[in-house]
């Protein structure tokens, strides 16, 4: 049986003060099953949050992988391993645009502190643009680019944060103006950059932009920004760490479902269901240049256990048609989610396994984050897991494992709308 107040003192303890947990009493995980996960004291959840169990909890072909390499080899990437090559020839050949050569690594925040060093060394200038409600990872670097925490020391000025793309109040007023609005921002952040004397090297962006709520962006919509970004000679980074791996369902990549095409991508948390897995995929040139610049070696990255998990994931996605699975489970999760009536609902929105129900309080976005955070609670007490997003956290962001099945998407709307039922407006 479960005893929270001794664990939380422990963890607080042992790991440490300000500890992130979800959900007001935070749930003990001890067993996971597809999209299932149970307690400690034996109750069952549904994760309709976790992305990082991508092809499901404990999934038999990805643990049989993992355990077979285990107790096969384990080394790092300074000795000649077959494993890696035949990974990275399969995952470069579901991209496009010369995007042939990979670095592995462990975590989405090293992938993305790898690829805005490859920004600047191959333009030579130090200057990052992202948006103003972004999140890639907790590196020093990486770090000054997150919207929810300020670094020590400040600001930097070599960080240019534009406004993110947003469907209640889009940029220029409407949504016909959004994609030159946008462009036009990050215009204005290059110049700022140049006038300064850092120069603009590179922007970074998640292309279904996923913790900015996930707008709903046309196809072609970034093409006015590529445009700006290519005049002054900088390198777009595509972060996949969310939208990769087939979870919109209709494109293996977020980049392909919006027509970005990027000099770099990076992927991390679902790349290996759960083991530590992530990766830089970019050009040859733009490698050659990194590795002649900085000389990078990761011990752990790439090694041959982190190669068969990932291995097994594509094995999967592929053997189970978990691609299509998220499509067609998507479409049907749409109807049911607009189907769920609220007076605090402002907008439904999302594509395969991945979506995004907006709230807002009489037209007031900000309004509506303590309802939402009481929503989350409440869907968690009802043994349901998602989790918020947005700029004021004042959405849910629906987002499961891809064997998530159509049972399993009507029990999530029936709750959803159970608990909203339940909650004062």
């Amino acid at each position: 049986m479960s005893d929270t107040p001794t664990l939380l003192q422990r963890r607080a303890r042992l790991l440490g003060p300000n500890m992130t947990t979800f959900y007001s009493d935070p749930v003990h995980i001890v067993r996971g099953e597809g999209a299932w996960l149970w307690d400690a004291d034996g109750n069952r959840f549904l994760d309709c949050y976790n992305n990082v169990p991508h092809v499901g909890h404990a999934h038999p072909k990805v643990v049989e992988a993992i355990t077979q390499q285990a107790a096969t080899l384990n080394t790092h990437t300074r000795y000649l391993h077959e494993g890696i090559l035949d990974y990275a020839e399969r995952l470069t050949g579901t991209m496009d645009h010369d995007l042939d050569t990979m670095i592995m690594v462990c975590t989405g925040s090293e992938a993305n502190d790898i690829a805005l060093r490859m920004g600047r060394a191959v333009t030579g200038k130090t200057g990052i643009i992202c948006t103003d409600n972004t999140y890639h990872g907790n590196t020093d670097l990486v770090s000054h680019l997150s919207a929810k925490k300020t670094p020590i020391g400040g600001a930097v000025e070599w960080v240019k944060k534009v406004p993110s793309p947003d469907t209640l109040t889009p940029l220029g007023g409407r949504d016909e103006a959004q994609s030159q609005a946008f462009a036009d921002e990050v215009q204005a952040a290059i110049d700022a950059l140049e006038a300064e004397g850092h120069g603009f090297g590179t922007l970074i962006l998640d292309p279904f932009f996923a913790n900015e709520g996930l707008p709903e962006l046309s196809h072609g919509f970034l093409d006015p920004t590529v445009d700006v970004v290519r005049k002054a000679g900088g390198v777009i980074i595509a972060d996949e760490v969310q939208p990769g791996f087939g979870r919109t369902g209709g494109h293996f990549w977020g980049h392909q479902r919006i027509g970005l095409a990027p000099d770099i991508v990076t992927m991390g948390k679902p790349m290996g269901n759960g083991h530590p897995v992530a990766a830089v995929v970019t050009r040859p040139e733009i490698m050659a240049e990194f590795r002649n610049r900085f000389g990078y070696f990761n011990t752990f990255g790439g090694n041959p256990v982190a190669v068969a998990a990932a291995s097994a994931v594509l094995d999967v996605l592929e053997e189970e048609g978990l691609m299509t699975n998220a499509l067609r489970i998507g479409e049907h999760l749409e109807k049911l989610l607009c189907q769920v009536k609220h007076i605090n609902t402002a907008d439904i929105r999302g594509a395969g396994l991945f979506w995004c129900v907006e709230f807002d309080i009489d037209g007031d976005t900000e309004a509506a984050a303590p309802f939402c955070a009481r929503l989350v609670d409440e869907m968690r007490n009802r043994g349901v897991l998602l989790h918020s997003v947005g700029r004021h956290y004042h959405g849910i962001k629906i987002r499961p494992p891809m064997c998530f099945d159509r049972a399993q998407a009507e029990l999530l709307a029936e709750t959803l709308d159970a608990a909203m039922k339940a909650l004062p407006a």
